[in-house]
């Protein structure tokens, strides 16, 4: 993604419509709500749990990806120019949600009181909770979720984290459970600080992979090792730590109403993997500020429901990005949070 600018509506800065919204989520469809939002007059603050706005566009997402100075440039165009207030290392909570990032977080405020402070709130937190296969040996030292492994890499390189917090995979073998984009981004950090050998699971075939046979092929050419039609079903540890996983063969099922096809363990076809570690990039979930109930209705998968103009089930709190859509890539997140941007400044202004 070539260029990050969120402040990209308007010339000049408009007259201050005396309104004030709180943003609670710096990542794309944040940043990109408030960008909107300033240039229509309006004071935005943006609250987020991390060291600098950015979202996983800095924390998640490889810099080949996304440079890390175009997003700096776009956050700090906002601040300078446009007097956007960022709350960085400050987490918006109802309960005590625990997910990914949560370390840097210096200061916790309550839900209820940014509502109370604020004319309008878009909640754009994103997903910051990943799964993890439930097989045995799910919790031995070595095992990760992608989105914290990348996400201590990269914490790493920007210099919010020191690298002895960084898994030391140099020398090392990796497996990496997934063919999503989170996976490929995995499999090639992996690479770059060393590993000694990669391998990539992925229960489907590589026609059906999220991330595209073309990027699995440049996995491979990089030397990772494919395993088509395989799955975990077993982290097997020594001294509390991985060794080795077990992978089961799998074939297809004839396609469904929806014309996918379930992959189904074919019995006796297991084999072992000798590895230091696996990487776990088969979902992630969305993440609310909040873990009690707040009038604010959420769907089976713990996205927040929002309306036509993205408006929650609760009057002047909007959502948007991935804590709405699932997660999704960045540009769909930055529409999104336009969209929503959008039908906050219209509802501010009673239209």
């Amino acid at each position: 993604m070539e260029g990050i600018r969120f402040a990209f509506l308007c010339r000049e800065k408009p007259e201050p419509t005396g309104k004030k919204v709180a943003v609670i989520g710096a990542g794309p469809a944040g940043l990109a709500a408030t960008g909107y939002l300033v240039c229509q007059g309006h004071e935005v603050h943006v609250y987020d749990k991390l060291p600098e706005p950015g979202g996983l566009m800095l924390f998640g997402i490889p810099e080949f990806r996304i440079p890390i100075y175009r997003v700096r440039e776009g956050y700090k165009e906002l601040e300078k120019v446009y007097n956007v207030k960022f709350f960085t290392r400050t987490k918006v909570c109802f309960g005590n949600p625990k997910e990914s990032g949560d370390e840097f977080v210096e200061r916790r405020i309550e839900f209820e009181e940014i509502l109370k402070n604020y004319d309008a709130v878009l909640i754009a937190t994103g997903t910051w909770n990943a799964y993890v296969p439930t097989i045995p040996g799910s919790d031995l030292e070595g095992v990760y979720p992608a989105l914290e492994y990348l996400f201590r890499i990269k914490s790493a390189k920007l210099g919010h984290m020191d690298w002895s917090e960084v898994p030391p995979v140099e020398g090392r073998k990796v497996l990496v459970v997934g063919a999503g984009h989170s996976a490929v981004d995995a499999a090639l950090e992996s690479i770059n600080l060393g590993a000694e050998k990669v391998y990539m699971s992925y229960r489907r075939t590589i026609r059906e992979a999220p991330a595209g046979a073309y990027e699995i092929n440049l996995l491979q050419q990089r030397g990772v090792k494919w395993l088509e039609r395989t799955m975990p079903v077993r982290i097997i540890g020594e001294n509390g730590r991985v060794r080795a996983v077990e992978l089961v063969k799998t074939e297809l099922s004839e396609p469904d109403e929806t014309g996918r096809r379930r992959p189904i363990p074919i019995e006796g076809s297991n084999f072992q993997i000798e590895v230091d570690y696996m990487v776990c990039a088969v979902g992630q979930m969305p993440t609310p500020p909040f873990s009690k109930e707040m009038g604010i209705a959420l769907d089976r998968k713990g996205r927040i429901v929002v309306d036509s103009r993205h408006m929650t089930s609760r009057e002047g709190v909007f959502a948007a990005g991935d804590v709405v859509l699932g997660p999704s890539k960045v540009g769909r997140a930055v529409k999104d949070g336009l969209y929503a941007a959008e039908s906050i400044h219209l509802w501010l202004m009673g239209r």
